[in-house]
């Protein structure tokens, strides 16, 4: 089982501890922003955060308090590879992953010979530093996306993220939009369906099957990323919010949270951004941040396999 007292960076690689968002100048938006794959959500005030066992308070799961969202429309599915490659195309945008030469990926995905020639953190070895990795190319130069449109795209920083959601006429969800989105209605559950992982012997999310991170079974069908809108939707019509891959918020990353409990925002002095929901890379042995109150943060500039996003939308 998972330390709860620790934060492992196994969930999020960082290009650079020290980076700050970097806003497009220009960014230009696209003349008939589309919101017909939006849920639109009344708002409303629900219990934000948990004080379940199973979390992990260093990460400032915790604790439960009450928090009122405005109303808003949030993206019922992730950004996919044919919405990105859209956005870029009317733009000419090049990602961070692009400009830099380089993304995360993990080892398993992998050649042997890219193994032994990409470098890896210290302390998660099954990462690798590949040359050339973006959204184009997930696992480097060789593969592609051909039959990946509707899967959501990856190695896209925040920075990446938004400047897309600037394109379309959106934004990226605040971290509490979020939590109230992926909740589903639901008060306190664990997951966006309730308290059981696979209610009913259902698979509901695309997680790590198996023993990380040496072999995954795939039971719930998928060893990467799965289409957006795979398995079955909460109560609010949204899909995936738990598992397949992190999502970038609007918010800086906090573990204290001493703000106005109406439409909270994260701090203005921090540069990490918050990521959730988890990712088909998250196992409970390690990192059991699939559950709709876990968090993570990454530096704005850091793009991996396994994170994307979706957008958001004021009413």
């Amino acid at each position: 089982m998972h330390n709860a007292g620790n934060r492992p960076s196994c969930c999020t690689p960082s290009r650079n501890d020290a980076a700050a968002e970097q806003i497009p100048a220009a960014m230009p938006v696209r003349p008939d922003p589309d919101v017909d794959g939006m849920i639109a959500l009344p708002g409303g005030e629900f219990l934000m955060g948990t004080d379940d066992p199973a979390g992990y308070p260093a990460d400032g799961e915790g604790p439960v308090r009450t928090v009122r969202v405005s109303s808003f429309r949030i993206d019922a599915c992730a950004v996919t590879n044919v919405d990105f490659e859209a956005f870029v195309d009317a733009t000419g945008y090049r990602t961070e992953a692009e400009q830099l030469g380089w993304s995360y990926v993990f080892a398993g995905f992998l050649s042997a010979a890219v193994r032994r020639t990409s470098p890896r953190p210290d302390h998660t070895p099954w990462w690798c530093g590949v040359s050339e990795a973006t959204w184009r190319c997930p696992e480097g130069p060789g593969s592609d996306i051909a039959d990946r449109g509707r899967h959501p795209v990856v190695h896209v920083s925040w920075n990446d993220a938004h400047a897309y959601a600037t394109w379309a006429g959106k934004r990226l969800p605040t971290e509490a939009e979020w939590e109230f989105a992926a909740r589903g209605g639901l008060e306190q559950a664990r997951y966006p369906w309730g308290d059981d992982l696979d209610a009913d012997g259902e698979y509901r999310c695309n997680i790590w099957r198996g023993t990380f991170p040496a072999k995954n079974t795939a039971a719930d069908g998928y060893r990467g990323t799965a289409p957006v809108d795979a398995f079955a939707p909460n109560g609010f019509g949204l899909y995936n919010m738990c598992g397949n891959v992190w999502e970038w918020c609007a918010d800086r990353w906090a573990t204290d949270h001493a703000r106005p409990p109406f439409d909270p925002r994260g701090p203005e002095t921090v540069d990490a951004k918050v990521i959730r929901g988890g990712s088909h890379m998250c196992h409970e042995s390690y990192c059991f941040r699939y559950r709709v109150a876990a968090r993570s943060a990454n530096t704005p500039d850091s793009s991996a396999g396994h994170t994307g996003f979706r957008c958001a939308r004021s009413l």
